[in-house]
This record gives C-alpha cells, structure tokens and sequence, in this order.
C-alpha cells in the first residue's frame, strides 16, 4: 500500500523530471506551452498527469523553477557559516547565493519577461516575496508584527531590483551586480537607522501608535486581502519540504 509520503516523493519526482525536460526548451520558446508541450514529450510523463501537476503550463513550469532555486539557497544558506558576518552582509551573501545558484540567465530573463505581464503580474510579486521570506527565514528572521511586512517588502524590492541588474551586468564574476546590491542594501540600511531613531523619539512613537496607526495597519490589511504569502509553503504549485 502507496504512504501519503511515498506518493509525494513520486509526484515531486515526476514534477522535478517534467521541469528538468522544460529547461532545455525555454531559451527558444520561453516559459510557454510549447516548452510545456516538449517537456511533456521529452519527460515521458503521461499528457494528463503532467496538466494535472501543471495545470496553467508555462507559467506554473516558470514557478517551480523559481521555487527550486529558492530550495537551493535556503539549503546552501543552511551551510555557509554567516556567524561572523554583519546583518546586512548576510543578507548580500543570501541574494548572491541565490543568484549565483541559477545555472543559466536565460531561463531567469525568460521568467522575467513572463511575469512582466499584467495577468501574471501578481504571480511574480509573490514569487519575488517568496525569496524574501525565505531569506529572513534562513537568516533567523523571527519577527511577527508589522516588522514581518516591512522587512519582506524592502528586501523583494531590493532583490528584484539586483535581478533587473544582473540580467543586463556583462562584468567579470559579475562584479558589477555585487557592488550594486552593497549600495540598495547600504541605503536600507540608512532606512532602518531613520526608523530605528524614530522609534526612540516619544512624538514619533506617540503619532505611529495614534493618529498613524490606522494608515499602518491599512498597509497590513492591504496584504491580507491581496493574500500575500506568509512562507514559501503558501504559494501556489509550492509545496513542503
């Protein structure tokens, strides 16, 4: 008799060999259905057992390619010895990493281009979160309050930004990327001193807690509503390690 985790492990074997037949396809036809329609053949995986892993094609082949490189960091991470390093430098090390896991631009600029699309527009910020969060989480991020937003939507800002740039950097090792990403995280880092100051100003605290709560937690229901994901695990296609 199949165990609910013996069947998973199949279907996340299944999954992982359709993806693997995909990626040879996408630099010429991009994360489409023609890849899907190639990946299904080249895989030997059953035409309807592949739609039912898959169901939207492309866009959910171009998702588990971004979640298996967010797998890839966060197993790295789990590894490297960051206990020296300073906050913000770990959170450089944890983007690099995850960058430099990806194996081929092409398959990255493909996905970009993909999700640049305004129907896909929302699946992208949540991959892009996705990152974030699992980045917080490999760095020890325990934080629950309105901390665990900010800290997530400053980071996909800043990763999203360095992915734009590494895209087009031609420099050597991509020497150009690292120094971009040292200046997004140096000016959040100035950010965070400013609110860390304001948190220890009476008046600030005073408005934050009165007259600007409401503004701040109509941010936080903003996030609620739209669903956006609280760890990996939420987002669709994902499932748990």
């Amino acid at each position: 008799m199949m165990t609910n985790e013996t069947q998973s492990t199949g279907t996340d074997a299944t999954k992982q060999a359709i993806l693997q037949a995909a990626l040879p396809h996408v630099a010429f036809d991009g994360w489409t259905e023609t890849t899907f329609r190639a990946a299904i053949t080249d895989s030997g995986v059953a035409d309807g057992l592949a739609r039912a892993l898959f169901p939207r094609g492309g866009i959910d082949l171009a998702l588990a390619f971004h979640h298996a490189g967010d797998d890839a960091m966060t197993d790295r991470l789990a590894t490297a010895n960051l206990g020296t390093y300073r906050y913000s430098d770990r959170v450089a090390f944890a983007i690099r990493t995850r960058l430099e896991l990806v194996g081929d631009k092409e398959l990255v600029r493909r996905g970009t281009t993909l999700f640049a699309l305004p129907q896909n527009a929302g699946e992208g910020a949540k991959a892009i979160w996705g990152t974030a969060d699992a980045i917080w989480r490999a760095l020890g991020d325990t934080s629950t309050d309105v901390n665990w937003y900010t800290k997530r939507a400053t980071l996909s800002g800043v990763y999203a930004a360095t992915v734009l740039f590494w895209l087009g950097d031609d420099s050597q090792n991509h020497s150009n990327t690292w120094e971009f990403l040292d200046r997004r995280i140096a000016n959040v880092m100035q950010i965070e001193k400013a609110k860390s100051a304001l948190r220890d100003n009476p008046v600030a605290n005073f408005l934050q807690n009165g007259p600007l709560s409401g503004p701040i937690q109509g941010v936080v229901n903003w996030m609620e509503k739209v669903k956006m994901p609280k760890r990996p695990d939420d987002l669709p296609g994902r499932t748990r390690r």
